[in-house]
């Protein structure tokens, strides 16, 4: 199965850029629906979280991504990447 979170992963401790691919690809993996549904607010979350942790490819891909998502769906996301960040 593709779908995976990050709870209680270890590569949610993984450092630098790995782990900033890993969730930019977590969040190209909701947005295309490769492997799992497609999950707008789940791929805005990732790519929030990738862009914060330096890619810059994450942060261009959640800009384009952010343009076809409502306002509730924006603020989900970003309530979701905030919840996680402090978990983490």
């Amino acid at each position: 199965m593709a779908r995976f979170e990050m709870h209680n992963s270890g590569m949610a401790t993984m450092g630098g850029d790995t782990r900033a691919d890993t969730f930019c690809d977590m969040g190209l993996m909701y947005a295309t629906g490769r492997g799992c549904e497609v999950d707008l607010v789940s791929a805005h979350k990732w790519l929030n979280i990738a862009a914060i942790k330096g890619s810059e490819r994450a942060a261009e891909l959640r800009a384009d991504l952010a343009r076809t998502m409502s306002k509730m769906q924006l603020a989900e996301a970003l309530r979701a990447a905030r919840e996680w960040m402090t978990m983490h």
